[in-house]
């Protein structure tokens, strides 16, 4: 694809090319064209001839057609002589009986004006009146023109670097929603509830893992990408910088950091504690086998009515637990397969976020990706509540478009989002 600069660089080539090259001796008549047209529209006028009484009409009782036929002859032969006389052209006739007149559609072709020439044509013996060729406007109700959609300013120094930015258009979201109301439980590894970006965000944190106090990188990075703070002059702005986020620690990293981990029982305790405080999204960066015990909690959780959030596992996406739990709704990242007809895709590789002690990094994987979507649904929930199914609201499965999902439940114009 040409990027803009370069389209604007080579139109502006061209248009040298031709302004250098061979030009006609004169300017081609088509391009007066339009103008011209124009022009006669609004130099015509209507010169109504009487047709007489019903019963002095030609052909009104006897000679058929043939005596209609030749009182129109006979009128038209009248106009063409007013025509004449007055310095006009006869364009058109229309033969209107109802009212009783012949209209002849007459075109001025001098400087005199309409008014001027309807009086002389109202003059006339033989003129029942002359008017101007009138226009008018329907008077329609019409909806204002799509306005580009605002966006908001952001001072957050990372802004910018953030996919979403672009991929998503974030600053025109937020112009209409910034998921204000909504509160978002993010079930994993313990949050930097003290960082830069989060300070404020949290609505609490509740620790089911004992010991391990420090903060980790899983569960920071999550947090950040969902509802990390706007406008605060460093880092980066959420997806719903004005939702909050419970922090419920059910996850941990394991020694030397190798992989963040949780079990039945840590998970089950955080989802009873979302469920029973009234999170509107819950966020499962996480996958593993079936588990009876979470599948039960989650439906609950959807029953009572949150949006559960999974990630997809994508070195075996169709086993994903609980990605693919009935109502959950299921993300990947950029790398999903187009194969899975019943998964969403969206921002998961190389996305800048909050890190533990202050710092912002890069992270890659379907679990940020499936904070995107938290994030995402946290707009749509303070949009439209609770009413509307997710998949109603986020639209087709495969990837993502975030201006379409928050145009189906506002004013934003999806085209001007956009651009």
């Amino acid at each position: 694809m040409i990027g803009r600069s370069l389209l604007a660089l080579l139109l502006a080539v061209m248009a040298a090319a031709v302004a250098l090259g061979p030009r006609p001796a004169r300017a081609a008549p088509a391009a007066q064209a339009p103008a011209a047209a124009e022009t006669q529209a609004a130099r015509r006028v209507m010169m109504m001839l009487d047709l007489g009484p019903e019963h002095y009409r030609s052909g009104s009782d006897y000679g058929g057609d043939y005596g209609d036929a030749m009182g129109a002859k006979a009128r038209l032969r009248f106009a063409r002589k007013v025509a004449r006389e007055h310095r006009l052209a006869v364009v058109d006739s229309w033969p209107m009986p109802l009212i009783g007149v012949d209209c002849i559609i007459l075109e001025i072709r001098d400087g005199r004006t309409i008014d001027a020439v309807v009086r002389e044509l109202s003059a006339v013996p033989g003129v029942s009146w002359s008017q101007p060729l009138n226009q008018f406007e329907m008077l329609e109700a019409r909806p204002p023109s799509p306005a580009r959609a605002p966006a908001v300013s952001y001072n957050d120094r990372l802004f910018s670097a953030q996919p979403a930015a672009s991929l998503w258009h974030l600053a025109r979201l937020h112009a209409v929603a910034t998921g204000r109301g909504v509160t978002v439980a993010v079930i994993d590894s313990r949050i930097d509830v003290g960082h830069p970006d989060l300070a404020g965000q949290i609505s609490g944190a509740v620790d089911f893992v004992p010991g391990r106090p420090q903060a980790e990188r899983h569960g920071t990075g999550v947090a950040g990408i969902i509802a990390a703070r706007s406008n605060n002059s460093q880092g980066i702005a959420g997806v719903a910088p004005g939702a909050r986020i419970m922090a419920l620690r059910a996850c941990w990293e394991r020694t030397g950091g190798a992989a963040t981990v949780c079990d039945s029982l840590t998970l089950a305790r955080a989802l009873t504690y979302a469920i029973e405080h009234g999170a509107g999204v819950v966020n499962l960066s996480l996958t593993g086998p079936h588990d009876q015990l979470i599948s039960r909690l989650v439906a609950m959780a959807m029953a009572r009515g949150a949006v559960v959030v999974a990630a997809i596992d994508e070195q075996n996406p169709g086993a994903s637990f609980p990605a693919f739990l009935p109502g959950v709704v299921s993300v990947g990242d950029e790398r999903l397969s187009d194969r899975l007809q019943t998964a969403y895709k969206a921002p998961g590789q190389d996305v800048l976020t909050t890190q533990p002690e202050g710092k912002w990094d890069l992270v890659s994987g379907s679990s940020y990706a499936a904070a995107h979507v938290s994030g995402l649904m946290a707009l749509l929930r303070q949009l439209s509540g609770t009413r509307t199914r997710p998949d109603a609201l986020l639209g087709p499965h495969g990837t993502l478009d975030a201006c379409a999902a928050v145009s189906r439940v506002s004013h934003l114009d999806r085209i001007s989002c956009a651009r």
